[in-house]
């Protein structure tokens, strides 16, 4: 198939990451009663059969999602909202909260293979990675309908979520008949380990600095945050970059950011656990008051009370005597 090609990462978590054990973490293990090497040949009597079958679209391909989309990825390119982008591939295809209608999209063999999976204790999921493939862009109007195989199922792995089967499949997407894309997601069906506990005395890991970023981080180390501004068109950006992706100036000044801010988005993570990390805390994408968006943890108020338009100001947290960083204090009214 010709066309572009992308990978978009997922957690971290993958085949490469992991090793490959027996089932219930024994060489002679069983599932069930059922010998691990005669599980797994159920498991791979799965593959090449199909995992959605008839699938359509809910909604054509239109210029208000499309400007939804970019609006969120902070993406100005002019040729949307004409065409859409190749990365919304996956919009096309979703059913919502209400999911697609009765007798199309997923097939009865893809449910028998989940439900093979939490049989066997693998009754937790989580998406590790998809990767997609390009022929012709979108065009607003295009009608999408997709077919989906179950392309693999793996051998048993061990992940620090715990032990299970990554499962891929691959989604043929088609608008007027004609292939547009491909798209292959993997999840990670698995039965959950037990949580280790913190370990006390860990160091938070250390930035990457490099020529292109120092100019920031030597603004941290005066509780001073900087945004670079382009000389030649005025254009704010964040994070820092060697050039000016709206008119392509490589030169630059800066701007001290006043520290206010609203939460844009925000996450609470509980799970996976990371040395030096107590959880729950939360990650959340900040406005500036500037107008560009950086990624920090809030701080100062529970997690509950974390929501999309806090206002937030900006700190500085000392991690420990080699670390300091900034951070964004919830404002609770």
């Amino acid at each position: 198939m010709s066309g572009e090609r992308t990978a978009v990462g997922g957690p971290a978590v993958g085949e490469g990451d992991v090793g490959e054990g027996a089932v219930g973490g024994a060489v002679a293990g069983s599932v069930g009663g059922v010998a691990a090497d005669d599980f797994y040949g159920r498991l791979k009597a799965f593959e090449g059969r199909a995992a959605a079958v008839g699938g359509e679209g809910k909604d054509p391909v239109n210029e208000p999602m499309i400007r939804h989309w970019c609006e969120a990825m902070g993406d100005a390119n002019p040729a949307y909202p004409a065409i859409a982008p190749s990365t919304m591939l996956q919009v096309w295809t979703m059913g919502g909260l209400s999911g697609h209608a009765a007798g199309s999209a997923r097939s009865e063999a893809y449910d028998e293979l989940l439900a093979l999976l939490d049989g066997a204790g693998c009754t937790s999921v989580v998406a590790t990675d998809c990767e997609q493939e390009y022929a012709r862009p979108l065009r607003p109007g295009d009608r999408v309908t997709f077919d989906a195989v179950i392309e693999s199922v793996s051998p048993r792995k061990t992940t620090k979520l715990g032990e299970g089967h990554f499962v891929t499949t691959r989604m043929d997407l088609r608008a007027g008949g004609e292939l547009v894309g491909r798209h292959r997601f993997r999840i990670l069906k698995y039965a959950p380990a037990r949580r280790a506990p913190a370990t006390k005395g860990a160091r938070r890991p250390r930035p990457v600095i490099n020529r292109d970023n120092a100019g920031f981080w030597a603004g941290v180390a005066e509780h001073r945050l900087l945004i670079q501004r382009c000389t030649g068109c005025g254009a704010l950006r964040f994070p820092w970059l060697p050039g000016c992706g709206a008119c392509g100036c490589q030169e630059w000044e800066t701007v001290e950011a006043s520290g206010a801010g609203t939460v844009f988005s925000y996450v609470v993570m509980h799970h996976p656990p990371f040395p030096a990390f107590d959880p729950p805390y939360v990650v959340g994408l900040i406005e500036l008051a500037e107008g560009v968006r950086m990624i920090s943890n809030i701080t100062g108020v529970p997690c509950d009370e974390v929501h999309i338009g806090m206002p937030v100001e900006l700190e500085f947290l000392r991690v420990d005597a080699d670390l300091e960083l900034p951070v964004f204090r919830g404002v609770v009214a």
